[in-house]
C-alpha cells in the first residue's frame, strides 16, 4: 500500500488513493494512510451475522469514496461472489507466486520444498476462484542456495513494490483491462 501511494504523487500517474480499508483496526496502512491525509476505515468481518453483510457495508464506504479501482494489500479475506462481481476487472491483488504456481498461503514454503529454482509475484485480476484471475505483470526472483521463507519473502517483497504501482498504472490508463476467464 505505502508503494502505491508513493507511486501515486507522482503528477501523471493516472490514479489516486482515495481511501484505504482494512479488516483490522490495527492495521498499520491505516495509520500510514491517515498521515498522508487519505480516508480510512475499518470493518470486522466478526462483528457482521454474515459475509454478505459484512461485504455489502464494505460497497457502502467503496462507493461513498467514489472508487474506480480496488487494490487488495494484505486484505487477507475471501471474498465473497457477489462482491468480486460487483467489482469484476476493477479489482487488482498482488500474490507472492508466479501463479498459477502456489495459490492460497505459505507460497515460500511451498516453493521451497519443492525445490523450485525460481518464484516471484504476480499482480492479478481478482475473481471468484482464490489466485484465479489473469495476471497483470509477473516479476521473477531467483531461489538461491540456503533460503529461506524469510529470505525468500524479503526479495519477492521488492519486486511486489515494483510491480504493483505499474500494475495499477497499466490498469487506471486504460492499457490494460480485465480479460474473460
Amino acid at each position: 500500500m505505502s508503494a502505491l501511494i508513493e507511486a501515486t504523487r507522482a503528477p501523471d500517474y493516472p490514479a489516486e488513493i482515495v481511501g484505504v480499508l482494512s479488516n483490522r483496526a490495527a492495521a498499520p496502512g491505516l495509520a500510514v494512510a491517515a498521515a498522508e491525509g487519505i480516508a480510512t476505515a475499518s470493518l470486522a468481518q466478526s462483528k457482521f451475522p454474515s459475509r454478505d453483510m459484512f461485504e455489502d457495508v464494505m460497497t457502502q464506504i467503496l462507493e461513498s469514496w467514489d472508487v474506480d479501482l480496488i487494490c487488495l494489500a494484505g486484505f487477507m479475506r475471501v471474498l465473497g461472489e457477489d462482491f468480486v462481481d460487483r467489482w469484476a476487472g476493477r479489482m487488482i491483488n498482488i500474490h507472492p507466486s508466479l501463479l498459477p504456481l502456489y495459490r492460497g498461503l505459505n507460497t515460500h514454503e511451498r516453493a521451497l520444498a519443492d525445490g523450485a529454482t525460481k518464484s516471484g509475484c504476480t499482480v492479478h485480476f481478482v475473481t471468484p476462484g482464490l489466485d484465479e484471475g489473469a495476471a497483470i505483470l509477473q516479476a521473477e526472483v531467483p531461489i538461491l542456495s540456503g533460503d529461506t521463507p524469510d529470505t525468500l519473502a524479503a526479495r519477492i517483497l521488492v519486486e511486489e513494490h515494483r510491480i504493483y504501482p505499474e500494475a495499477l498504472k497499466l490498469l487506471a490508463s486504460g492499457k490494460v483491462t480485465a480479460m474473460p476467464q
